[in-house]
Protein backbone atom coordinates (compact mmCIF):
# COMPACT_ATOMS: atom_id res chain seq x y z
CA UNK A 1 0.00 0.00 0.00
CA UNK A 2 1.08 3.61 -0.57
CA UNK A 3 0.40 6.66 0.84
CA UNK A 4 1.42 10.49 -0.73
CA UNK A 5 2.16 12.67 1.94
CA UNK A 6 2.11 16.54 0.77
CA UNK A 7 3.87 18.95 3.17
CA UNK A 8 2.59 22.71 2.23
CA UNK A 9 5.24 24.11 4.39
CA UNK A 10 8.10 26.54 3.07
CA UNK A 11 10.07 25.57 5.34
CA UNK A 12 12.63 22.48 4.76
CA UNK A 13 12.02 21.28 8.64
CA UNK A 14 9.47 22.75 10.20
CA UNK A 15 6.88 21.53 12.36
CA UNK A 16 4.41 20.52 9.70
CA UNK A 17 7.55 18.41 8.47
CA UNK A 18 7.60 17.08 12.11
CA UNK A 19 3.94 16.07 12.14
CA UNK A 20 4.16 14.05 8.74
CA UNK A 21 7.38 12.33 10.35
CA UNK A 22 5.51 11.01 13.28
CA UNK A 23 3.34 9.56 11.01
CA UNK A 24 5.91 8.09 8.63
CA UNK A 25 7.26 6.13 11.35
CA UNK A 26 3.66 4.89 11.98
CA UNK A 27 3.04 4.02 8.24
CA UNK A 28 6.67 2.39 7.90
CA UNK A 29 5.33 0.08 10.97
CA UNK A 30 2.43 -1.32 9.09
CA UNK A 31 3.77 -1.64 5.71
CA UNK A 32 2.94 1.14 4.07
CA UNK A 33 5.24 2.51 1.24
CA UNK A 34 5.45 6.85 1.78
CA UNK A 35 6.24 9.41 -0.10
CA UNK A 36 6.40 12.96 1.13
CA UNK A 37 6.79 15.95 -1.27
CA UNK A 38 7.25 19.31 -0.33
CA UNK A 39 5.39 21.50 -2.84
CA UNK A 40 4.92 24.93 -0.11
CA UNK A 41 7.76 26.28 -1.85
CA UNK A 42 7.43 26.20 -5.26
CA UNK A 43 5.98 28.81 -7.75
CA UNK A 44 2.61 27.34 -8.79
CA UNK A 45 -0.20 29.68 -9.84
CA UNK A 46 -3.62 28.92 -9.27
CA UNK A 47 -6.36 27.37 -11.79
CA UNK A 48 -7.64 29.64 -14.36
CA UNK A 49 -10.75 27.73 -15.38
CA UNK A 50 -9.97 27.79 -18.62
CA UNK A 51 -11.34 23.92 -18.90
CA UNK A 52 -7.97 22.14 -20.49
CA UNK A 53 -7.66 19.65 -18.42
CA UNK A 54 -10.38 17.76 -19.76
CA UNK A 55 -9.58 17.64 -23.14
CA UNK A 56 -6.17 16.67 -22.58
CA UNK A 57 -6.30 14.87 -19.56
CA UNK A 58 -3.64 16.98 -17.08
CA UNK A 59 -2.99 21.02 -16.49
CA UNK A 60 -2.73 23.11 -19.15
CA UNK A 61 0.39 24.39 -16.78
CA UNK A 62 2.86 21.70 -16.86
CA UNK A 63 4.58 21.73 -13.28
CA UNK A 64 4.43 20.25 -10.23
CA UNK A 65 0.62 19.19 -10.65
CA UNK A 66 1.05 16.79 -13.16
CA UNK A 67 3.95 15.80 -11.59
CA UNK A 68 1.74 14.30 -8.54
CA UNK A 69 -1.18 13.10 -10.65
CA UNK A 70 0.38 9.78 -11.55
CA UNK A 71 1.84 9.81 -7.55
CA UNK A 72 -1.96 10.63 -6.70
CA UNK A 73 -3.65 8.16 -8.85
CA UNK A 74 -1.17 5.17 -7.61
CA UNK A 75 -1.55 5.65 -3.89
CA UNK A 76 -4.27 4.34 -1.65
CA UNK A 77 -4.04 6.96 0.84
CA UNK A 78 -3.48 11.00 0.66
CA UNK A 79 -2.12 13.27 3.63
CA UNK A 80 -2.45 17.12 2.75
CA UNK A 81 -0.48 19.06 5.16
CA UNK A 82 0.15 23.06 6.32
CA UNK A 83 0.90 25.21 8.21
CA UNK A 84 -1.80 27.95 9.24
CA UNK A 85 -1.93 31.10 7.63
CA UNK A 86 -4.52 33.84 8.44
CA UNK A 87 -6.78 30.78 9.65
CA UNK A 88 -6.31 28.91 6.74
CA UNK A 89 -3.49 27.29 4.60
CA UNK A 90 -0.74 27.69 2.56
CA UNK A 91 -1.81 29.56 -1.01
CA UNK A 92 0.89 27.48 -2.50
CA UNK A 93 -0.47 24.46 -0.83
CA UNK A 94 -4.50 25.80 -2.65
CA UNK A 95 -3.27 26.47 -5.59
CA UNK A 96 -1.99 23.04 -6.23
CA UNK A 97 -4.68 20.87 -4.82
CA UNK A 98 -7.56 22.82 -6.76
CA UNK A 99 -5.41 22.08 -9.59
CA UNK A 100 -4.51 18.75 -8.67
CA UNK A 101 -7.99 17.33 -7.83
CA UNK A 102 -10.02 19.26 -10.66
CA UNK A 103 -7.40 18.04 -13.78
CA UNK A 104 -7.20 14.58 -12.85
CA UNK A 105 -9.79 12.44 -14.44
CA UNK A 106 -8.93 9.25 -12.57
CA UNK A 107 -11.55 7.92 -10.21
CA UNK A 108 -10.46 9.12 -6.29
CA UNK A 109 -13.32 6.46 -4.72
CA UNK A 110 -12.12 4.84 -1.19
CA UNK A 111 -8.61 6.59 -1.30
CA UNK A 112 -8.03 7.91 2.53
CA UNK A 113 -7.40 11.43 2.32
CA UNK A 114 -5.96 12.89 6.13
CA UNK A 115 -5.37 16.77 6.82
CA UNK A 116 -2.56 18.03 9.37
CA UNK A 117 -2.56 21.29 10.05
CA UNK A 118 0.48 23.39 12.37
CA UNK A 119 0.34 26.82 13.95
CA UNK A 120 1.46 28.82 16.74
CA UNK A 121 -2.01 28.69 18.85
CA UNK A 122 -5.34 29.89 16.26
CA UNK A 123 -6.65 29.01 13.25
CA UNK A 124 -6.36 25.37 13.40
CA UNK A 125 -9.66 24.04 12.54
CA UNK A 126 -10.35 26.43 10.47
CA UNK A 127 -7.66 24.84 8.28
CA UNK A 128 -8.21 21.93 8.94
CA UNK A 129 -11.93 22.17 7.62
CA UNK A 130 -10.70 23.54 4.16
CA UNK A 131 -8.35 20.87 3.70
CA UNK A 132 -11.15 18.41 4.02
CA UNK A 133 -13.24 19.66 1.68
CA UNK A 134 -11.49 18.41 -1.37
CA UNK A 135 -11.23 14.55 0.26
CA UNK A 136 -15.37 15.40 0.75
CA UNK A 137 -16.04 16.45 -2.94
CA UNK A 138 -14.02 13.13 -4.24
CA UNK A 139 -15.82 10.41 -2.18
CA UNK A 140 -12.75 10.13 -0.61
CA UNK A 141 -13.55 8.93 3.42
CA UNK A 142 -11.50 11.15 5.40
CA UNK A 143 -9.37 9.64 8.46
CA UNK A 144 -9.78 11.07 11.66
CA UNK A 145 -7.84 10.66 14.90
CA UNK A 146 -8.24 11.25 18.75
CA UNK A 147 -8.82 15.00 18.22
CA UNK A 148 -8.42 17.53 14.89
CA UNK A 149 -5.01 16.87 13.51
CA UNK A 150 -2.87 19.25 14.57
CA UNK A 151 0.42 20.22 16.59
CA UNK A 152 1.30 23.24 18.15
CA UNK A 153 4.42 25.26 17.86
CA UNK A 154 5.77 28.60 16.10
CA UNK A 155 9.66 27.89 15.84
CA UNK A 156 11.02 25.02 13.97
CA UNK A 157 11.10 22.04 15.98
CA UNK A 158 8.76 23.38 18.98
CA UNK A 159 6.03 21.25 17.35
CA UNK A 160 8.17 18.35 19.37
CA UNK A 161 7.25 19.62 22.87
CA UNK A 162 3.50 19.46 21.93
CA UNK A 163 3.53 16.04 23.43
CA UNK A 164 -0.53 15.71 22.74
CA UNK A 165 -0.52 16.62 19.16
CA UNK A 166 2.30 14.19 18.10
CA UNK A 167 0.37 11.13 19.62
CA UNK A 168 -2.66 12.49 17.64
CA UNK A 169 -0.71 11.98 14.68
CA UNK A 170 0.55 8.81 15.58
CA UNK A 171 -3.38 7.84 16.22
CA UNK A 172 -3.98 9.41 13.12
CA UNK A 173 -1.67 7.64 11.06
CA UNK A 174 -2.49 3.76 12.60
CA UNK A 175 -6.51 4.72 12.06
CA UNK A 176 -5.32 6.09 8.33
CA UNK A 177 -3.44 2.54 7.46
CA UNK A 178 -6.33 0.45 9.16
CA UNK A 179 -8.78 2.23 7.21
CA UNK A 180 -6.98 1.66 3.86
CA UNK A 181 -6.45 -2.08 4.93
CA UNK A 182 -10.43 -2.65 5.47
CA UNK A 183 -10.79 -0.99 1.95
CA UNK A 184 -8.90 -2.98 0.41
CA UNK A 185 -10.29 -5.96 1.44
CA UNK A 186 -13.38 -4.74 1.20
CA UNK A 187 -12.79 -4.07 -2.84
CA UNK A 188 -11.55 -7.55 -3.16
CA UNK A 189 -15.05 -8.77 -1.90
CA UNK A 190 -17.43 -6.20 -2.82
CA UNK A 191 -15.77 -4.25 -5.64
CA UNK A 192 -16.42 -0.37 -5.12
CA UNK A 193 -19.85 1.53 -4.59
CA UNK A 194 -21.96 1.91 -7.89
CA UNK A 195 -21.89 5.41 -8.90
CA UNK A 196 -25.06 7.01 -10.56
CA UNK A 197 -24.19 9.23 -13.90
CA UNK A 198 -23.60 12.84 -12.14
CA UNK A 199 -25.50 15.18 -12.39
CA UNK A 200 -25.22 18.91 -12.63
CA UNK A 201 -27.77 21.19 -11.75
CA UNK A 202 -27.66 25.09 -10.98
CA UNK A 203 -29.85 27.80 -9.79
CA UNK A 204 -30.61 30.00 -12.63
CA UNK A 205 -32.75 28.76 -15.34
Amino acid sequence: MKVLMLNGSPRTNGNTALALQEMEKVFAAEGIEVETVRVGHLDVRGCIACGTCAKRGKCVFDDVVNELAPKFEACDGLVVASPVYYASANATLIAVLDRLFYSTPFDKTMKVGASVVAARRGGLSATFDELNKYFTISSMPVASGQYWNSVHGRAAGEAAEDAEGLQGMRTLARNMAFLMKSIALGKEKYGLPEQEPPIRTNFVR
